[in-house]
């Protein structure tokens, strides 16, 4: 018997009325499209988390590269238009980094200070992810100061209000001395999530340098126009033109336990969600061999009419195939369409849950805490691992096949029409 007849008779099988045993195929195919839906979903959730958060970090934060010198970090500075010129370069700014104590009209807290060239926040990148809860992201004199959402929640601070920022600045005879400084706040920021601006403390360069340590963490933020396929290209063209006394840091350098740890969990919860599928899989098992059971008299016919052992066996592996294929594209279409509208899925949710807990005298209910994750999870869609997820639902169909389809090509055709 041929392949392609082999191929009709299991599309007859799989198409064909609930009393010639297609029930039991469909019945293994719309449990393998069930255990599909919620791991591409996963996966779209997933991905779409990892790169909101890390093109925040990337455009906010770190930056695609930092430069930091060896030397004189005070000399970075001369380096912002050599590098600003280089081709594939978006924009560079020096930063200061340092910690201190933020005091305000409802109490004091530690704040990440960070003084930049206030450019910085005009950038595209910049402002396609910033916030502006209160006032404006713009630094126009050295006395005003930008704080994180939280941070200013947590010492009561609003727009125009004073507060006092104490740093410890280093004496010429050595000494660790502390500063307080007076700052108007001009802006109220939000990067979308809470453990990259949490301490955010803004504040112009050149107010770094005169209330900073000397010590304090400097360094020349790049960002380039690719900063996920040209990171090594633009690495080589900064070590060869700025010579040694250098050292330049990737931002999956800088992030690198952050990354591995949001890509680890990724890993984990896919593999979790791959157990479902592997177990759907084995279901086609047992409707193989509920088919062969129904389909002995089938069978028995193909056998005397001089079909091969092996031909039966393509019949019901062919079965399986279509099975996991038809599971698979009817699994993958409702992911992928569920994974595409779950933001508005999710906040549907919470308007439900809440609506009902406000009903116990509970209060608002949020899926995903804003403490924690972003409130607007972004649509990425990895078509590659798309395509393996189905290929892998098949070839687990057809593995799972494999044992009762071998033992209904074994067969004898005379023991058969003598049971029927």
């Amino acid at each position: 018997m041929k392949a392609r007849s082999g191929f009709f008779i299991a599309i007859r099988y799989l198409l064909g009325r609930a009393r010639e045993g297609g029930r039991y195929l469909r019945g293994a195919a719309a449990g393998i499209a069930v255990s599909l839906v919620p791991i591409i979903v996963t996966l779209i959730v997933s991905d779409g988390m990892i790169r909101g958060i890390i093109d925040r970090y990337l455009e906010l934060g770190t930056g695609h590269l930092q430069v930091f010198s060896f030397i004189d970090s005070l000399g970075l500075e001369y380096l912002v238009e050599q590098i600003q010129e280089m081709d594939g370069v978006r924009g560079v700014w020096s930063e200061r980094r340092s910690m201190g104590v933020l005091v305000g009209k409802k109490g004091r807290t530690g704040a990440s200070v960070r003084a930049i060239e206030p450019s910085f926040w005009e950038d595209p990148g910049s402002l396609q992810y910033l916030e502006i809860i209160g006032g404006e992201a713009r630094l126009r004199s050295d006395n005003e100061m930008m704080l994180g959402e939280s941070l200013a929640a947590s010492i009561g601070a609003e727009v125009g209000d004073t507060v006092r920022l104490m740093t410890i600045r280093s004496s010429s005879h050595g000494m660790n001395l502390p500063r307080v400084t007076a700052f108007t706040v001009s802006g109220i920021v939000s990067s979308g999530y809470h453990e990259l601006d949490a301490l955010w403390c803004i504040i112009t360069d050149e107010a770094g340098q005169n209330i900073l340590s000397q010590e304090s963490a400097s360094s020349l933020i790049v960002k380039i126009h690719n900063p996920y396929k040209k990171l090594d290209d633009m690495i080589w063209t900064l070590y060869t033109e700025l010579g040694s006394g250098y050292s330049v840091y990737t931002w999956k350098e800088l992030m690198r336990s952050q990354y591995s740890s949001y890509q680890s969990t990724r890993q984990l919860l896919i593999f979790i969600m791959a157990l479902i599928v592997i177990v759907a899989a084995v279901n086609v098992s047992s409707a193989t061999t509920m088919l062969v059971i129904e389909r002995q008299r089938d069978i028995a016919v193909l056998k005397v009419t001089g079909a091969s052992a092996k031909g039966i066996t393509g019949v019901f592996i062919w079965g399986s195939f279509l099975t996991g294929l038809c599971g698979a594209i009817i699994g993958i279409s409702l992911g992928l369409l569920l994974g595409s509208c779950i933001n508005p899925v999710v906040h549907s949710l919470e308007k439900a849950l809440s609506f009902f807990s406000s009903l116990g005298g509970g209060s608002e209910v949020k899926i995903l805490d804003p403490g924690f994750y972003l409130e607007t999870i972004p649509i990425i869609i990895d078509w590659s691992g798309v395509f393996l997820i189905g290929c892998f639902t098949i070839l687990c169909s057809v593995l799972a096949s494999w044992i009762p389809a071998r033992r209904a090509g074994k067969l004898k055709p005379m023991d058969l029409l003598r049971k029927n």
